[in-house]
């Protein structure tokens, strides 16, 4: 015996898992919405995946490409960074990230693999020079950023 949906419903279904899985970053919800969390199986409390500050997504280290998480590594170590522009002031003129002094947000390059140039991954962080307070990442030279879970 086979199991059959009805074609509409698994067009729906389908239709559904599409544009959620085609929606650009951070259009689920703006910064004043709730915050999501994502579910567990493990009766741990659950985390939350956008930060509920700035509403940007939360992405784990581990989950950032391995150039980024040995950027990371640089920044922890306060250096030496490849790139003279490593550690100098971010502007924040998109205006993605929480309105800070200027002079708060500094920017590291994530080396992009095949690129002859510093390609278009950084990873900006706040707070102190070359320390990791609060950092976001983002793979699309600032049209999008994550923050980046301590």
């Amino acid at each position: 015996m086979s199991f059959r949906l009805p074609s509409r419903l698994l067009r729906c279904t389908l239709l559904g898992a599409l544009l959620v899985a085609c929606s650009p970053p951070g259009s689920g919800q703006d910064s004043g919405a709730p915050v999501q969390t994502a579910r567990t199986t493990t009766g741990q409390a659950p985390q939350a995946t956008r930060d509920p500050q700035s509403g940007l997504p939360f992405v784990a280290a581990q989950g950032l490409p391995r150039e980024a998480r040995r950027t990371l590594t640089l920044i922890r170590a306060g250096g030496p960074f490849p790139y003279a522009k490593d550690g100098s002031t971010f502007g924040n003129r998109e205006g993605l990230l929480p309105r800070r002094a200027r002079g708060y947000y500094r920017e590291y390059t994530v080396p992009t693999p095949g690129e002859d140039d510093r390609g278009a991954r950084r990873i900006v962080c706040g707070g102190q020079a070359r320390s990791v307070g609060e950092c976001y990442y983002t793979g699309d030279h600032y049209s999008s950023f994550r923050r980046i879970l301590p």
